[in-house]
């Protein structure tokens, strides 16, 4: 199965938009809210498994009760570009789990990654803790001040 979007039959699609909203109901109520056997959503959900279309199953939490209400936006423009520094960058935002997402962007900033803390001390002390293990050109952090939407699901 080819990863593309444009490629998921009807059923396919109906599967996944039941799995990324409620990813451990049960099959069967899978099967009926996208009015298909049991078997033949089984069977769908491997094959999006196996091709890799699914990545995992998690679940999400809403991070002011969970005691991470601080989301932070970190803008990082460097003048490095080899790949040993890339490696080093990349060890360095995978193994800080304040980081809950990191890209790489096309333009004047570099990457951009969506920190998650408790607190501004918290998010001072994994600012010191980031730079402490790679060198960055420059550092701009934006505090997001309310959640306007977040979403999971693709739009499918």
């Amino acid at each position: 199965m080819s990863r593309q979007n444009s490629e998921l039959s009807d059923l396919d699609r109906k599967i996944l938009r039941v799995l990324q909203s409620e990813a451990n109901l049960p099959l069967d109520q899978i099967a009926a809210k996208v009015g298909a056997s049991r078997t033949a959503v089984w069977n769908r959900i491997k094959k999006f498994e196996a091709s890799g279309l699914i990545i995992r199953y998690q679940t999400l939490l809403d991070p002011e009760l969970a005691g991470l209400g601080q989301t932070f936006f970190v803008m990082v423009s460097t003048n490095q570009h080899d790949k040993s520094w890339l490696e080093r960058f990349s060890a360095a935002i995978k193994d800080m789990p304040e980081i809950v997402e990191a890209h790489r962007l096309a333009g004047d900033i570099d990457y951009i990654l969506k920190v998650q803390v408790a607190t501004a001390r918290d998010y001072d002390q994994f600012y010191r803790r980031l730079i402490e293990r790679i060198e960055l050109y420059k550092v701009t952090s934006q505090l997001s001040m309310e959640t306007l939407k977040t979403s999971a699901p693709l739009p499918l």
